[in-house]
This record gives C-alpha cells, sequence and structure tokens, in this order.
C-alpha cells in the first residue's frame, strides 16, 4: 500500500534555560492509506508528544532536534503555519483526549461543527449545513443534539461530538489520542465501528494512540509500543497481543485486568517509568527482569525478527522462553463488607432544571433525569455504579457529595441526614466523603505546584502533614517526590489523574467518590491503583462509590454492582453473580460489549424496535432497545422491582425466565497470553 505518512529518525526534547530533556528519540514508522496504526505505553513514553507531531503542534518549550514527518512526501515540520492551518481539519484532524477542553463552553455544539465546515469550505454538493450536522451525528450515534452546550452533555456525549467534528471533512488521516478512555463499552463500540466504516468508504487512515490493548485489538492492523521515548517493537495487532516479543509489551498485556476474577501470579511490569533513573544503554533496564550488565550500557534499537516484527531488545529470545504467566482457578478472596451502614440513599429523585413561573402556572411537570433510587453503602463496602454514557452515574454522585441538591428524596451518612447543599454540610462531613473527578485537567490547579494542591485540603482541614507524607501518598500512586515541584501542565493525563487520587487520600476519606478514575490511566498503574483502593476497603474500611464502564475492573474490585439506564436502576447484585450470569437484558448486553484481546467483530445492538419506545417517565427506559421485551407492555408500564437471591432486577419478565438463553460473559484475555510462551515467529 501507499504511505500517506511517514515519521523518520524523529528526535523530541522539552526545556528552556536550565538545558534539554530528550523525550522522543529515534522514533520511525510509516502508515499506508486506509490502515490502522496503534501506538502504546504507560503514561508519560511520549506517544501524544509524537501524535501530536503530525499536526504541526508542539508546546512551546518542545523543540524537534532532528527528523521528518512526510505527509504525501511534504515535510509537516518545514510547512509554514497557513499551510498547516489549511491541513489541520480537513486532510488531517484530531480527536483529542479531553472533550472538555477542547469544545468551546460559550458555542452550541452545532455551531462549533458548522464553523469547522465552513472553514474548509467541506460541505457535500446536495445537503443542507443543517442536515449534514444531523448526520454526523448520527454517525457517532447521538440525536440532534446541536443546539446544546457542552456543559449540557455527558463526557462521553462530549468526545462524541469531538469525534464528529474530527470527521466532518472527510480527512485523509485522523490523530485519535485516547478516544475512548471516557466512553462507556457500548460506545467504545459504536465509535470502533464507526472509524471501522470510514475506513472502509473514504480510505482514512489512522493513528490512534491508547492504552487500551482490548480496543485497539479491534480496530489496530499494525502497533508499535513506545518506552520513554523509544519505539520497542512494532508488529502486526493479532501477533504482538498473542505473542509479544519485548519484555515490556509482554509486562503491558499481563497487567491487563481479566473479567473471569481469575488472580494471575506473574511477572508484571515492577516499578514506575522514572526517566532520572534510566540507564544510558536500554532504557527499560531498571524495571526488566532478564537485563544483564550489557543491557544497561548498549543502546537497543529496533531489528526485523520475523513476520514483519521489529523488537529491541538483545535478549527477546531468553525473555519469551523463560516468561511465564501462572493463572490460578480460583479468584482472589475478598474480605467480606462490613455490615455497618455508612450511607443510605433513599427515593432520590433529581432533575437539572427547575419549574419555572410559568409551568407552575400550567400545572406543568420536569421530568427528572434519576428517578426513585435506593442504596447503600457498608463501611468498606464498594458498589460499583455501571451504565451507559448519560445514564446518570455521575448525577448520583454530584447529588451525595452536595454539589447537585436533591428534587426529592433523602441522603443519610451514618445516623444523621446530610444537608441537600454542599455549603451546608460540616466540615467533618466533607472530609468524609471525597470527591475523585474523571477530568483532572479541570479539577487540578493549572498554576499551583503539585506541593501546593496536596497541602491545601490539609490545611483546609486542619491537618498536620510532613513533607514525607507527600512523597509517601504520591508514592502509594505510582509517582514520586520529584513531582512535587511541577505543575500540572507538565504531567501527562495519567500523572495528573494519579495527583487528584493523592489529594482525596491524604485527608482520609470514610467514602470515595470515584468518577471514572482509572479512564486515563495505562494498564500497569490501574493495577496498582486498584490495589491501593483495596487496601484502604480492607486495612482502614474505606467505602468507595465506583463509577467505571470497564467490567474487568469492576469485577476486580466490586463488592456489589447497580446497573443504571436512563436514570433507573434496572439490576442490583453481587459483583459476581452480576457479571458471571446477568439477568437483565441491558446488563447482557453490557457485557457482550466487554472488548477482548483477540478480535471479536462485536458491534453493539441498535434498537430493536423503535415505534414501541416509552414515553419520558413512562414504561421502561430500555424499551425500544430491548431484544426480549414482551410487546407493547414495556412501553406502557414500568416494570416492577423483582427480588434475586443477591439482589434486584426490574423487568416484566419473571427472574425464572431472564438470563436463560445468555452466552458466558467473554474472558479478556488469550489463550496465547495466559501460556505466556512466545508462539513460533
Amino acid at each position: 500500500m501507499k504511505k500517506l505518512i511517514e515519521v523518520r529518525n524523529l528526535n523530541i526534547a522539552y526545556g528552556g534555560a536550565s538545558g534539554l530533556t530528550n523525550v522522543v528519540q529515534n522514533v520511525s514508522f510509516e502508515i499506508a492509506r486506509g490502515e490502522a496504526f496503534g501506538l502504546v505505553g504507560e503514561s508519560g513514553c511520549g506517544k501524544s508528544t509524537v501524535a501530536y507531531r503530525l499536526l504541526g503542534y508542539g508546546t512551546i518549550n518542545s523543540f524537534v532536534q532532528t527528523g521528518e514527518v512526510l505527509f504525501d512526501g511534504v515535510d509537516l515540520l518545514k510547512l509554514a503555519p497557513t499551510a498547516l492551518t489549511r491541513l489541520r481539519g480537513n486532510r488531517i484532524a484530531l480527536v483529542p483526549q479531553n472533550p472538555t477542553t477542547s469544545l468551546s463552553p460559550g458555542m452550541r455544539v452545532g455551531a462549533q461543527i458548522r464553523e469547522m465546515i465552513a472553514t474548509h469550505k467541506a460541505l457535500p454538493d446536495g445537503i443542507t449545513m443543517g442536515r449534514r450536522i444531523i448526520e454526523l451525528f448520527a454517525l457517532v450515534g447521538l440525536p440532534d443534539v446541536g443546539h446544546r452546550y457542552p456543559h449540557e452533555l455527558s463526557g462521553g456525549q462530549q468526545q462524541r461530538v469531538t469525534i464528529a467534528m474530527a470527521v466532518a471533512c472527510n480527512p485523509d488521516l485522523l490523530v485519535l489520542d485516547e478516544p475512548t478512555t471516557g466512553l462507556d463499552v457500548t460506545t467504545q463500540r459504536q465509535i470502533i465501528h464507526l472509524l471501522s466504516d470510514l475506513r472502509a468508504r473514504i480510505g482514512m487512515a489512522m493513528l490512534y494512540v491508547t492504552h487500551d490493548l482490548a480496543l485497539l485489538a479491534q480496530i489496530a492492523d499494525r502497533v508499535g509500543v513506545m518506552y520513554a521515548g523509544q519505539l520497542v517493537e512494532v508488529a502486526t495487532s493479532d501477533r504482538l497481543l498473542s505473542a509479544p516479543a519485548h519484555p515490556y509489551s509482554r509486562g503491558l498485556i499481563a497487567s491487563i485486568p481479566t473479567m473471569d476474577g481469575a488472580d494471575r501470579h506473574q511477572r508484571g511490569l515492577r516499578g514506575v517509568l522514572r526517566r532520572d533513573q534510566m540507564s544510558t544503554g536500554c532504557k527499560f533496564a531498571p524495571r526488566c527482569d532478564f537485563a544483564t550488565p550489557a543491557c544497561r550500557t548498549t543502546p537497543q534499537l529496533l531489528e526485523p525478527i520475523a513476520d514483519a516484527r521489529t523488537v529491541a531488545c538483545m535478549r527477546w529470545r531468553d525473555a519469551a522462553a523463560q516468561h511465564q504467566i501462572a493463572v490460578s482457578a480460583e479468584p482472589k478472596g475478598r474480605a467480606s463488607a462490613r455490615s455497618e451502614r455508612l450511607l443510605a440513599v433513599s427515593g432520590l429523585q433529581l432533575s437539572y432544571r427547575k419549574p419555572s413561573i410559568v409551568d407552575k402556572i400550567l400545572g406543568r411537570t420536569t421530568l427528572p433525569v434519576v428517578r426513585d433510587i435506593d442504596l447503600e453503602l457498608g463501611t468498606g463496602e464498594v458498589v460499583a455504579l455501571v451504565g451507559e454514557s448519560g445514564s446518570g452515574k455521575s448525577t448520583i454522585a454530584r447529588a451525595i457529595s452536595g454539589r447537585l441538591p436533591p428534587r426529592s428524596g433523602a441522603i443519610t451518612l451514618k445516623d444523621g441526614p446530610l444537608s441537600p447543599a454542599l455549603h451546608d454540610r460540616s466540615a467533618e462531613q466533607l472530609r468524609q466523603i471525597q470527591y475523585i473527578f474523571q477530568n483532572p485537567d479541570a479539577s487540578l490547579n493549572p498554576r499551583s505546584s503539585i506541593r501546593s494542591i496536596l497541602k491545601r485540603p490539609l490545611t483546609h482541614f486542619g491537618i498536620s502533614a510532613e513533607g514525607k507524607t507527600l512523597e509517601t501518598v504520591l508514592e502509594s500512586v505510582g509517582l514520586h517526590a520529584g513531582y512535587l515541584d511541577r505543575i500540572p501542565e507538565q504531567l501527562s493525563g495519567g500523572e495528573r489523574q494519579r495527583i487528584a487520587i493523592a489529594r482525596a487520600l491524604l485527608v482520609n476519606p470514610k467514602l470515595l467518590i470515584c468518577d471514572e478514575i482509572l479512564s486515563a490511566l495505562d494498564v500497569s498503574v490501574q493495577a496498582r491503583i486498584v490495589e491501593l483502593l483495596r487496601s484502604l476497603k480492607e486495612k482502614h474500611a474505606v467505602a468507595m462509590l465506583f463509577i467505571s464502564h470497564d467490567l474487568a475492573v469492576v469485577q476486580q474490585l466490586a463488592d456489589r454492582v447497580a446497573v443504571l439506564y436512563h436514570g433507573d436502576l434496572m439490576q442490583m447484585s453481587k459483583a459476581v453473580s452480576l457479571l458471571t450470569a446477568p439477568l437483565h437484558p441491558y446488563t447482557e448486553m453490557l457485557l457482550e460489549a466487554a472488548p477482548s484481546l483477540r478480535k471479536d467483530g462485536h458491534v453493539s445492538r441498535p434498537p430493536s424496535a423503535p415505534g414501541l419506545k416509552a414515553a419520558p417517565g413512562i414504561g421502561c427506559p430500555f424499551a425500544g432497545r430491548c431484544p426480549r421485551q414482551p410487546g407493547s407492555l414495556c412501553a406502557e408500564t414500568r416494570p416492577p422491582v423483582q427480588e434475586t437471591g443477591s439482589g434486584f432486577v426490574r423487568c416484566h419478565l419473571p427472574v425464572d425466565a431472564l438470563g436463560r438463553h445468555v452466552p458466558s460473559p467473554k474472558h479478556i484475555r488469550s489463550s496465547a497470553v495466559e501460556d505466556g510462551r512466545l508462539q513460533s515467529l
């Protein structure tokens, strides 16, 4: 295939008056027309730095020392700003990691897409602007939300808007920087299917930057693995994920959580990436179980081995022969949750719109976005809240934290009621409930040092702490004391999220509200954070409301799981029973969409009977998408709550008729990875 873009010997450094630090070294790869190339690695490895250079972007303190980025034979690094502007959004488009900061808060999202199309004069013949915008929303699974502002959309909906904007001009190359980190599993699958369809229809090439190897398996043709600014392995997607050659690649894949709950005793990644401790030879040597003195002094370069694969490791054969992953047949046991009740939510109804004077005069009511929620958390218990984007998960979390006063219902902490509004709660209540937000860019002060950010809650709650405490909490989230004097802009997205987690832990809370806190973290750091959360739960009886779309992580951490859809709790049960034998059809749909390390071709099911969709506030909200709905009953009557052995399910079908024809949940690992043996190359 003809090359569309070619990166040659790219070297990038950061720095200023005090000197330069090399962050990307000798990176070379190419992407053909219509090809999807994945770039993976831990936070801070330089993958986003490389990706943004494909659009000619770089921070003010970054410098391209050597190298070329050739797009259709033209070096983008030498283009004038006006020429780059003509390319960006038109022939090369970007889907950024954080839609909150990439969408203009003062413009309706439809106007922002309109601006993109008008700027590049990319409106197809015979189609009006309004129709084109609606088509783009439909492409990414959204209704016509053009009249809304970004803050009126959920995080997942915002991300779909940015994808619609990026593909508006049918670009030749789409650069995706962690595009699905904030999306639920069904939406992830829809986006992957959309991107695959765009590739097939318009021959669009993609550079897909991510830490989610399971999703990458569904779309990438080839994958490049980066560590400390260098490519250490490049291979086809199936070969890399089934039989990785480099010790770092093997460690990354071994760190991926599984849906079966098995405890995996493996030589996974140890330590963290620390550029100040790297050797002059192989950068991975300080963390590698197979490193020799020669590895620490001899630079490793990519060399071809077989099957169009290149590896930068002199000991890859020895590592492949010795590296094994042992899998226990029994799930890792969890300490039983404490019986003492910590938090109770009863009859909770939430709405973002208050009835106007006209509404009151005419007797009109505004429908709640969350209705009739009953939920309890015991001391030291982890309850996971799962569901698609826009289902109301974060809305419930905001109400519990006091950021959204309930329309009706009560929230109780231990034996005392919690005031609906945050400003009416006592300092002790505020300390006991800590909220870790999904987006660290919006929750960390960009002008403050990390030291100042961490000290502020200690000062606010009158907690004395020495510098050693700050260092200890940083180490617990996989960072080190060297971060204390940096500002958020100098950290990667995953590193910023770890700072947000550390800040919440400093004040010893009783309840952590974790709102998609792992979505921006690579798998090795996820494993460390999950172990940290387990330790807090078991040793310090910290309870958690854990909002997530990663069902494999939920399986590892949660005691109980609540499934939410359009503001209604559809099912609640113990985690083990819900994730291995789901009852509600919506729970089944979520589990079927969970990604696998092998390409499976699964696409989330579209609505099965749009004509039977229930009116707002009437009937089952899942009516119209449910493959098993019994006629018009679901659309006309709200389903009853039925008790099950370990919880409840809200459905018109009787419990004994649910879950009968459900395939067992897919495991997220391949047999080749379980063996730990490198298959014939």
